[in-house]
């Protein structure tokens, strides 16, 4: 890169892009956490970009940094990524003036090791996270209520279900998202009221005595109620 001279006197805060990972094992909603090889917190578990390589390039953009770090301490691409908020708290990192972009990701859940300055790569069901380095534990609160947020407005599982899913493996989705418990009945009359599903002729059998249909989202007719302007209450 060509180096550039900078004669500015102003204070120049470093500044890092964080990203939490959610994914869906099937019942319950999953983040993907990396154990900490090195100091400060070495041996904590944090989100990936709270590590040396988190630190955002010159010649980069955020989402670019927080993509890159994803794949270098996990292996991942997140083909589902958005910008939630900004963390600046002066206190917030031991190392010095750290500002955080924060992303979070939508991913399938899958193999992962933890890669550069993790020791560790691990998914961890909502209810077991563990203690969290530096303000992490309030990236994944504000995270948590912007995707409780959003899953009125997307179809959040897009990104989380395989191609072809249950019924019970969409509504545990969404269960364990905003942490109700829907009626069965009225959450599949609502979710095919909103023609956002096709029913396939396919059917799986979950357990020996039942059987169940196969479903896909209907992306064509997402996008015209994403134009028109829409959203699902429960």
């Amino acid at each position: 890169m060509e180096e550039k001279g900078y004669t500015y006197k102003y204070p120049r805060p470093a500044v890092t892009t964080d990203c939490v990972i959610l994914g869906f094992d099937g019942s319950k909603l999953n983040v993907l956490l990396i154990r900490r090889g090195v100091e400060p917190f070495k041996g904590r578990w944090a989100f990936p970009g709270a590590f040396p390589g988190g630190f955002m390039n010159m010649d980069e953009s955020a989402e670019q940094c927080a993509q890159r770090e994803l794949m270098e301490e996990t292996g991942m691409k997140a083909d589902f990524m958005e910008q939630f908020h900004t963390f600046s708290d002066p206190e917030r990192d031991p190392r010095g003036r750290v500002i955080t972009i924060a992303y979070y990701a939508l991913c399938k859940i899958q193999e992962v090791k933890g890669g550069d300055d993790a020791a560790k790569a691990q998914w961890f069901a909502l209810e077991d996270i563990p203690q969290l380095a530096f303000d992490h534990d309030l990236l994944l609160r504000n995270a948590i209520k912007v995707l409780r947020e959003r899953i009125h407005f997307q179809p959040i599982g897009f990104d989380l279900l395989p191609a072809k899913f249950t019924m019970k493996e969409l509504q545990s989705l969404y269960e364990s998202i905003l942490d109700v418990k829907f009626d069965r009945a009225n959450f599949a009359k609502k979710m095919l009221h909103a023609d956002l599903l096709i029913k396939l002729d396919e059917t799986v059998w979950p357990t020996a005595k039942r059987q169940a249909n196969l479903y896909s989202f209907n992306i064509e007719s997402y996008n015209e109620l994403k134009q028109r302007g829409f959203r699902l209450e429960f």
